[in-house]
Order: structure tokens, then C-alpha cells, then sequence
């Protein structure tokens, strides 16, 4: 086993990341989950996106993309709990250094690793699956065209499931809420409702969407995890990022920012 699986499971920053929704989580080492992270734990948004995915109902072996992955946390995750044969797409890390990590994982057999941009992605129809993406569709995800495109990778018949921060109802009118205006950046603007999603891959007209909804006290665990980042985090730069984050969801208080989780079947 790697050393991704803890030792002491039972040290304080275990014991403060051991929820009891995210039982697979806490299996893993949290030191390597918080030098790891590029965001909110992903680990935990993956497993609760897992479910409404079907990720349990896929045979070994099947083949799914982790797009926009990061450091592979995920992708190992989806190796490692589900037994998948995972395709690790990202654009900022280089796949050289996802690949030592996945090896340390002890899945270097499941996890391919491979840099590319969402937008160009060098695989044929039908590729997979299964299509994941944590922490990241935001990004690329909102343009109307995109879901059309990124679809004929799937199967007839395979799931999409995405997680992305979000927020609660849309924001009207140019500016955001007021509690926010010191900490809000012009890339929330990619932040949407689970009302929104759930209108925007429905009228895609490329999917039938199964889940579109929040997560609850989603917040809660984004403060719980950007203050132990900001705590234990081994890089200055991410600590206060860390200290940054958990500033901006102490002073939301769940009223605008969460996360929305959402599932599609190609038809």
C-alpha cells in the first residue's frame, strides 16, 4: 500500500478531516490531500458527485475521463475506489509529474496521465464511459457550444458528472452581493446555480440531465478545509491562499457560495 493511506489515523488533522458522508476520504493521508489540493478538497466533492454518477454501477475497468484533474488526486481516487481505467487530462501540471504521483498511488496501471486543453482534446467518438470533472468545468463549461462537443466522447448512454463552485441563486445586474464586493474576483462571474446548470445542459439539447442540486452546508466544509490548508499547507503560497479563502466563505456564511454537483446521459 502507498503512502497515500495514513499511518495515524487518528493525529489531529485526521481527526478534523474525517467527515462521516466522505468515509472513502478519509482512508487517505491528509498531509497528501492538502499538499496536493489546487482548491476546495476535492476528494470529498468527487464522492459526493460518485453516487449521482453511477460510478458504483460501472464495471472494472471502464474508461473515464478525469478532466481537469490537477495533481491526479482524483483520478487515483477513481482508480483506487471503483477499480476504472483512468484517462488524467489537465492542462497546468505536467503529466511527468502527475505520473510519479500516480505511480506512488500504486495505480500506474489504471491512470494514463496526458496534458491537454478542454477545448482540444485528442480522443475519438465514444471514447468513455464515464466523463468526471471536479473543481473545474467553470472554467469552460459555460459556453453554450462546449457540452455539444465534449459529449461525442461519451458512449450512447454514458454519464457526465461535474462539480463546480456555485452559487446558491443567480446574481442580478452587474455588480455582486455587497458583503462580497472585498473579495470577489471578475473569474466568479463563472460561478452559477444549480437552476442555471441544470437550464444549460437541458436546453444543450446533448444530454438528459439526471442531478442539478447543492450541496448542503457545502460551505461549512469549504471553511474546514481552506482553514486547515491555511494551517498545514508545507508552500507560503498556498497557506494564504488558504487564509484567503477561508476569509472569503467566513464572511458569505453559506448565503451566496456553495458547490452544485451535476449529471448527465448522453442521449
Amino acid at each position: 500500500m502507498s503512502d497515500i493511506t495514513p499511518n495515524t489515523p487518528h493525529d489531529d488533522l485526521a481527526s478534523r478531516l474525517t467527515l462521516p458522508r466522505y468515509p472513502r476520504s478519509a482512508a487517505y493521508d491528509p498531509q497528501w490531500a492538502v499538499d496536493n489540493q489546487m482548491g476546495p478538497h476535492a476528494l470529498w466533492l468527487l464522492e459526493w458527485l460518485a453516487p449521482a454518477l453511477g460510478l458504483d454501477t460501472l464495471r472494472p475497468g471502464a474508461r473515464v475521463l478525469d478532466l481537469g484533474c490537477g495533481r491526479a488526486m482524483t483520478s487515483v481516487f477513481l482508480a483506487r475506489e471503483y477499480d476504472l481505467q483512468v484517462t488524467a487530462a489537465d492542462l497546468w501540471i505536467a503529466p511527468d509529474e502527475n505520473a510519479r504521483r500516480i505511480a506512488e498511488a500504486g495505480v500506474a496501471d489504471r491512470v494514463q496521465p496526458v496534458l491537454a486543453e478542454a477545448h482540444d482534446l485528442p480522443f475519438g467518438e465514444g471514447a468513455f464511459d464515464a466523463i468526471v470533472s471536479v473543481d473545474a468545468y467553470q472554467y469552460f463549461g459555460t459556453d453554450d457550444l462546449y457540452l455539444p462537443t465534449l459529449i461525442r466522447l461519451l458512449r450512447p448512454g454514458g454519464r457526465i458528472g461535474v462539480v463546480v463552485p456555485s452559487l446558491a441563486e443567480e446574481v442580478e445586474g452587474s455588480e455582486p452581493p455587497e458583503h462580497l464586493r472585498p473579495f470577489w474576483e471578475p473569474a466568479f462571474w463563472c460561478f452559477h446555480s444549480p437552476a442555471w446548470w441544470r437550464r444549460h445542459w437541458t436546453r444543450s439539447g446533448a444530454v438528459d440531465v439526471l442531478a442539478a442540486d447543492r450541496l448542503e452546508d457545502g460551505w461549512r466544509e469549504w471553511l474546514l478545509w481552506s482553514e486547515v490548508v491555511a494551517e498545514h499547507h508545507t508552500d507560503a503560497f498556498h497557506r494564504r491562499m488558504g487564509r484567503e479563502n477561508a476569509r472569503l466563505v467566513r464572511a458569505d456564511q453559506g448565503r451566496t457560495l456553495g458547490f452544485t454537483r451535476v449529471v448527465g446521459r448522453r442521449r
